[in-house]
């Protein structure tokens, strides 16, 4: 057995010695604060993913924390949030100091940084793994929430009610793992939709005066009709019997509507037509009748107005035509009557004004003023 204890020795020794003689003179060194160091001891690894880049130099107690100096290869990059953690390999033996996370980009930790209590974690150690189950059975023992038998009554109520009922409780378990996969599956779109819930929720908190006036509006309303429900019921129904005789009416007498409606469509085709003589009518119209009235002589009860007889007499002598087409007026928008007298009896146009390209009025060639 000595023969092969003393050569791996040997080895060890060897490889240490290695290590310390061509490790690389370039260092860098970081110092981070621990609430405890068991097992941690001047020249424990320092790892990184597991493979060791430094060495602890040296480790001190500061009052209620312990300071441990870190050594690592200088060609090692470390993120300026790094953490470091005391990790247990084995319930025994000794540990190491993880460094973690690995660089990835930004920020890099300067050489000779540290690292607070807040960014450390040390192991539980065995004996408060034990203290902790003892005062668990404590708690739970006749000392505690069992004193007056809570704790095995609840226990045996448990074992009643799952009785038999192994299957579907294996069931359940396996049901509410898929749907804790589902939700894993679908955190996108739920997160996306409590996100747009909160989003709706931030607008109303914002608008909250309107909101509550709007509410105020909603329940008054309610109220009113509340108030009025008898009547609104009555109308309801008295609508819903004139929807009927509506229908029943449109329903008997459909080809009569039908025919109603085109002949509708054929007198607003002919009113757009005839448009610029109804607005000659409606802007003269009431001119006109303002003259009629003020030709009424209430003394006498006679309608005294003055014919331009001379005018009338004059145009027939001199241009009996420009007569006749003003008589014919927007009678013949088109103008072939009046060119068909004009070629009969001849033209003047130049007599009372005429305008060119247009068919005098009555008015016009009588010389009445409007």
């Amino acid at each position: 057995m000595k023969k092969f204890i003393v050569p791996g020795l040997i080895v060890a020794l060897l490889a240490a010695a290695a290590y310390t003689m061509f490790r690389p003179e370039d260092r860098k060194y970081v110092t981070a604060s621990f609430d405890r160091t068991v097992a941690i001891y001047e020249g424990s690894e320092v790892r990184i993913l597991g493979v060791r880049v430094g060495e602890v130099e040296s480790v001190e107690p500061a009052g209620t924390s312990v300071k441990v100096r870190l050594s690592y290869d200088g060609d090692v990059t470390l993120p300026a949030d790094v953490q470091a953690v005391i990790v247990t390999p084995a319930v025994v033996g000794d540990r190491f100091v993880q460094l973690t996370p690995v660089f990835t980009g930004g920020d890099q930790l300067a050489d000779n940084a540290e690292i607070a209590l807040e960014d450390t974690a040390t192991p539980m150690e065995l004996d408060q793994i034990y203290e902790s189950i003892d005062q668990l059975t404590v708690a739970l023992g006749p000392d505690g929430a069992n004193s007056e038998g809570a704790l095995s009554e609840l226990l045996q109520v448990g074992a009643d009610n799952f009785e038999g009922q192994g299957e579907q409780l294996n069931q359940t378990l396996k049901d509410l793992g898929r749907f804790t996969g589902t939700l894993e599956n679908n955190k996108d779109d739920l997160f996306g939709a409590a996100e747009e819930l909160e989003n709706f929720i931030s607008t109303l908190a914002d608008n909250d005066t309107l909101v509550r006036d709007f509410n105020k509006s909603i329940a008054q309303v309610s109220e009113l009709l509340a108030g009025e429900r008898e009547e609104l019921a009555t109308s309801l129904e008295n609508l819903g019997g004139a929807l009927v005789s509506v229908r029943d009416f449109v329903k008997d007498n459909e080809e009569l509507l039908g025919k109603n409606i085109k002949g509708l469509d054929k007198v607003a085709k002919v009113l757009v037509k005839r448009r610029a003589e109804l607005d000659e009518i409606l802007t003269a119209g009431p001119v006109a009748m303002n003259n009629l009235a003020l030709t009424y002589n209430p003394q006498s009860g006679t309608l005294d107005v003055s014919a331009n007889l001379e005018n009338a007499a004059h145009v027939l002598v001199n241009n009996p035509a420009l007569l006749l087409c003003g008589v014919v007026g927007t009678a013949d928008p088109t103008g072939v009557v009046c060119a068909l007298i004009e070629g009969l009896l001849g033209k003047n146009r130049a007599a009372v004004g005429a305008v060119p390209g247009q068919q005098p009025s009555l008015a016009a060639v009588l010389g009445v003023n409007r």
